[in-house]
């Protein structure tokens, strides 16, 4: 059929399932926009700035499991979305970002076009698994195609297209393409029975669930496992979800080594002590605690990931989901289900976990637990790059898949609020509850026009101290003094009322029990201004290492 560039794109974006763009209209895109005006099929969701475009889509993929788009112009448009397409990369989230060019003739002159930047795909081109410029309509249908089949197999990351404003109103004879199908990735029977045998012999087994296991859908899968090898269960940061944290043999989550009578070591310590540590889809960031004592059977799609972390690895490169579905009836044949369980040790040590939480409480922990008692089960919660965040890292418990959302190892200052209008756009019928601190907040307030616009109810509690409150704590515990942190807020209350949305105050942190319920029903966008200047929040002991990192501390 003929068609314009922009309607071969907004139409191939379409048979791929995708119903929401996050983006802001601006010249060289106009051809796009006007077939995104005619699609009934797909919403764009017009943001204030093109960082939260970015940061909503991966908010999307969050919490639907889907894809997300985001649409940007060309040069500094691309450059002020690269902070999302970080976050989605760190956090292994497929996005495409869609951006404008210069026209087709002018590239690669470096003639000082509008928005021009020479190179521009070199941008993006450290924060994406694919990239392609399409220059005339033909090529974009193939160009999305490929981006979404870049997305949907091995290790899930952002995809970028960029398209020259010409090919976006030249009409031609376009061949639409379906999705490409895809087959999951299922290790040999020979590698799978190396596992099996490793696994059956061992003693005292572990398994590491990363965020691997959500991406793959692999939640009920993971524990059908547990429950029939009576395997327990470590998850890491990315892995939050991915078996509750209230099941018997889910010990909860280990991110950093912690300080010396800290509890994170007592999960540490379970690690070390394993014969077989069973990974499944983890990076293992910081390696494995067991080492090369143990056996490291490691499940991972990017193959990248297989053997580089220790040589004793059985390698098991597949879909989470599809190997342990493969797996389960050779472990079940082994009669691998009559092991002992180890339930009652699992519990001494979250009893002791729970011991160090209370006789160690720093000033966080009766604020999180007022916010987790408010926070309906259900709810997706995203954390800011704060106190509180650090905390809930470890301490949060999350008994349902895909909703605790975080921002990786990328950790993004700022990028919390637009991440939960991404997630609450996603799953529109679902408490979401934004946790900020005063300073990121205020990169993407300006969303809250975006949320009252769209009807995006999502409740946002704003931690307020009046400065970068954990910087000024550091470089006041290990530089003599601060600097540069104090911070000159408005009335969040005003604030969000000045934009349409409900703004409340709490008198003290732990009103945060009563008001979190009290914000949901009003279904509407909320903020909650949480003064907490007056508490000295401590260095959370599972950061307790920073002083010696190499922004702290002279390295040898």
């Amino acid at each position: 059929m003929k068609l314009s560039g922009g309607e071969a794109l907004i139409k191939s974006l379409v048979r791929e399932g995708v119903e929401f763009v996050f983006g802001i209209p601006g010249i060289q895109l106009y051809g796009i926009v006007a077939a995104l005006r005619d699609e009934p099929g797909i919403q764009m969701v017009t943001t204030r700035h093109e960082q939260a475009s970015t940061f909503m889509a991966y908010g999307y993929v969050r919490a639907s499991g889907k894809p997300g788009v985001a649409l940007v112009v060309p040069g500094v448009g691309v450059c002020n979305a690269a902070g999302g397409v970080a976050t989605a990369y760190s956090r292994s989230s497929p996005i495409l970002l869609i951006a404008g060019q210069i026209p087709r003739g002018q590239i690669g002159k470096n003639m000082g076009g509008v928005h021009e930047i020479d190179d521009q795909m070199d941008i993006v081109r450290s924060l994406t698994k694919w990239r392609q410029q399409a220059l005339t309509p033909r090529e974009i249908s193939a160009a999305v195609s490929e981006a979404f089949r870049q997305m949907r197999t091995g290790r899930p990351r952002p995809t970028y297209i960029e398209c020259p404003p010409d090919a976006l109103v030249e009409r031609d004879e376009v061949e639409l393409r379906d999705p490409v199908p895809v087959s999951p990735v299922v290790p040999s029977r020979e590698q799978l029975q190396s596992a099996v045998a490793a696994i059956s012999q061992s003693r005292l087994p572990l398994i590491v669930a990363g965020g691997g296991v959500a991406l793959s859908g692999a939640e009920q899968a993971l524990l059908e496992l547990v429950e029939a090898t009576n395997i327990p269960v470590v998850t890491s940061g990315g892995g939050k979800g991915a078996i509750p944290d209230s099941h018997r043999l889910c010990y909860g989550s280990c991110v950093s080594p912690g300080g010396e009578r800290h509890e994170l070591n007592q999960l540490l310590d379970v690690m070390k002590t394993a014969d077989v540590v069973i990974g499944i889809g983890t990076r293992f960031s910081l390696g494995n605690p067991a080492g090369e004592s143990s056996t490291l059977v490691n499940l991972n799609i990017d193959d990248f990931d297989l053997t580089r972390i220790q040589a004793n690895t059985i390698p098991l490169h597949g879909d989470a989901k599809s190997t342990i579905n493969a797996l389960l009836p050779l472990l079940i044949d082994t009669e691998c289900q009559e092991r002992p369980s180890p339930a009652q040790a699992v519990a001494a040590a979250r009893r002791l976990i729970a011991y160090y939480d209370i006789r160690f409480k720093e000033p966080q922990y009766p604020i999180l637990e007022a916010l987790q008692r408010g926070t309906p089960d259900d709810a997706f919660t995203i954390w800011d790059v704060t106190q509180f965040g650090f905390y809930s890292r470890t301490h949060w418990q999350v008994n349902q898949p895909n909703t605790y959302i975080d921002s990786g190892y990328s950790f993004n200052l700022g990028y919390a609020f637009p991440t939960a209008l991404g997630a609450k756009v996603a799953q529109p019928d679902r408490p979401v509850v934004c946790v900020a601190g005063d300073g990121g907040f205020l990169f993407n307030s300006s969303e809250l026009s975006t949320a009252v616009k769209y009807g995006i109810n999502v409740t946002t509690v704003v931690f307020r101290d009046d400065s970068f409150g954990n910087v000024a704590r550091d470089l006041d515990d290990l530089f003599g003094g601060t600097h540069g942190t104090d911070l000159l807020n408005p009335d969040f209350v005003k604030l969000a009322e000045s934009f349409g949305a409900i703004g409340m105050r709490a008198d003290d942190p732990m009103d945060l029990e009563r008001l979190i319920p009290a914000a949901l029903e009003r279904q509407a966008p909320v903020v909650i201004d949480v003064p907490i200047g007056h508490i000295r929040l401590e260095r959370p002991k599972q950061i307790e290492h920073v002083p010696k990192l190499p922004w702290a501390h002279p390295q040898d």
